[in-house]
């Protein structure tokens, strides 16, 4: 009988000992950098000539480690080994392989602060969003674990009604062998939630990591084989999306696929996988989250101390980095000038530099390609409204940092208030009324995150019917959902609201099975 599940806590880096232990774990990894990793297919270890190269975003110059490149060939050699893992395993008892989950669970757990530390170096993640993602992971595993038992029912059969002379049951079987595509930004948590999730439904799964964060899905690999997962069950697959990505998508033997990332991806995956591949006899059932342009609403009563810190935090947390960013704060026009200086007051106190150090809050956005386009993005607010903060590249850096940047007076259709920039800047638009800024809020293609800050209960019990977004939030920042505390996923352009972290998630990667039998 496993205890109930609770959230992983974060460290606090203000004891001195949880601090020393963290700069331990990043000298660790540092006499680890620029080490090369294998392709895992099937169980087997594949060396390709072709590498991705995994970068430190905060200074270029340090290479994280090589990682096999897959072609098209191998991502064929993957499937097959998916398929044929399948077949052994989609028949392990539900609750051997929630105890899967568990071990992996508590060897993350023992090397939380290793794994964190890979984050930093890899992604330019600060310590405690590092630690936050690594304890995300860790949640996935243990909830998904409960989920898989409460799931197994009485015997794997789940209640129906009564019917004289008959049993009649229902119980869920899974999909067969699929792909998983998680994203950049939360490469420990997403990645290892992605994949684990159909794998202890029963399926088996084709993994392609993203190419900026490779070396940490990696490492989760080495977990899950430490933890004897059955070879061909996870297949370790980095690769092009274009090529590796799209060939397993379109593949007539991939029976689900799991994406999160931006939603032109996410469209083109749903539009190819909807298409009827030579061979196929399923409809190809797709799992998507594909961004957010989320908002911090600020009304005219309400505590401006909140307000402010929220929006700060929202807005900058990784760089803004983050499909949940609160990159619009929408305002009361009542206090739409004091919230805005509180909030310039506090960014200019975030340090931005390599998070490798203790105390940074900012590292660089993740490749060369982010940063131009975030400050391509910077131009564009500089015509559309008033800059009051950052607006430029860290002077000096050795990556791709930009300062943390605020743009005041932005129209609601203006772009900085429409398009996902995925990056430090944060838009500021100044709302008549509390209706004004409901209308502003859902004035958006996506409808991912959102958050009120008021003290008018009136207004709260309206915007919890009318502000129009899968994960909203009162009196505190948009981002920051704990596993099945505030299950994720997203309205409209945000993606499927599959409900990450919830409690009908693993129904996803299943499919219900009635048996009837007539006694004669």
């Amino acid at each position: 009988m496993l205890p109930p599940y609770i959230v992983e806590p974060y460290e606090d880096f203000t004891i001195p000992e949880n601090r020393a232990a963290m700069e331990a774990a990043l000298k660790k990894v540092e006499s680890e950098l620029g080490r090369e990793y294998p392709l895992i297919i099937g169980g087997k270890e594949i060396t390709t000539k072709d590498k991705i190269t995994s970068y430190n975003p905060s200074d270029t110059s340090q290479v994280i480690g090589y990682v096999s490149k897959a072609d098209e060939k191998l991502a064929e050699q993957a499937m097959q080994a998916a398929l044929a893992a399948f077949e052994d395993w989609k028949r392990v008892p539900w609750e051997v392989r929630a105890r899967y989950l568990i071990a992996i669970a508590h060897k993350m757990r023992q090397r939380k602060m290793e794994l964190a530390a890979w984050m930093v170096w890899e992604e330019g993640k600060s310590w405690i969003e590092a630690i936050a993602d690594t304890a995300e992971a860790i949640d996935f595993h243990e909830f998904y674990a409960r989920e898989a038992i409460r799931l197994a029912g009485v015997a794997g059969t789940h209640e129906t009604t009564p019917f004289p002379d008959e049993q009649n049951e229902l119980y869920y079987i899974p999909l067969g062998a699929g792909v998983a595509i998680p994203p950049w930004n939360f490469p420990l948590a997403i990645m290892s939630g992605i994949t684990i999730a159909p794998v202890v439904a029963g399926n088996s799964v084709v993994l392609k990591p993203a190419s900026a964060a490779p070396v940490i899905a990696a490492k989760y690999m080495e977990i899950c084989r430490e933890c004897d997962i059955p070879p061909g069950v996870i297949n370790y697959l980095p690769g092009p999306g274009s090529s590796v990505g799209d060939y397993l998508v379109k593949h007539p033997k991939t029976r689900f696929i799991v994406f999160t990332g931006s939603m032109e991806v996410g469209l083109s995956i749903n539009e190819e996988a909807a298409k009827l591949a030579k061979g196929q006899i399923w409809i190809k059932r797709v799992i998507l989250e594909m961004g957010g342009k989320d908002f911090m609403a600020i009304d005219g009563d309400c505590d401006l101390d909140v307000a402010a810190q929220s929006i700060v935090q929202a807005a900058f947390g990784f760089q803004g980095q983050k499909c949940s960013a609160g990159s619009r704060a929408i305002v009361h026009k009542k206090v739409y000038d004091e919230v805005l200086d509180r909030c310039v007051k506090l960014t200019k106190k975030l340090k931005v530099g390599n998070t490798v150090e203790y105390g940074v809050h900012n590292g660089g956005v993740i490749d060369e390609a982010a940063f131009e386009k975030t400050l391509s993005y910077i131009e564009i607010g500089k015509k559309e409204g008033r800059l009051m903060v950052g607006g430029k590249k860290l002077k000096g850096a050795k990556g791709y940092q930009i300062e943390n940047t605020i743009f005041a007076d932005i129209k609601p259709k203006a772009r900085l208030a429409q398009e996902e920039i995925f990056g430090p800047v944060v838009a500021f638009i100044k709302a008549r009324n509390f209706n004004h800024i409901i209308e502003i809020a859902n004035n958006t293609i996506y409808g991912l995150t959102g958050a009120l800050v008021t003290n008018n209960r009136k207004h709260l019990e309206i915007a919890r019917q009318e502000l129009h977004c899968g994960n909203l939030y009162f009196n505190r920042k948009c981002t920051g959902a704990l596993v099945d505390v505030q299950p994720f996923g997203g309205f409209n352009m945000s993606g499927t609201d599959s409900k990450a972290g919830g409690r009908d998630y693993l129904l996803l990667f299943c499919q219900g099975k009635s048996v009837a039998e007539k006694f004669i």
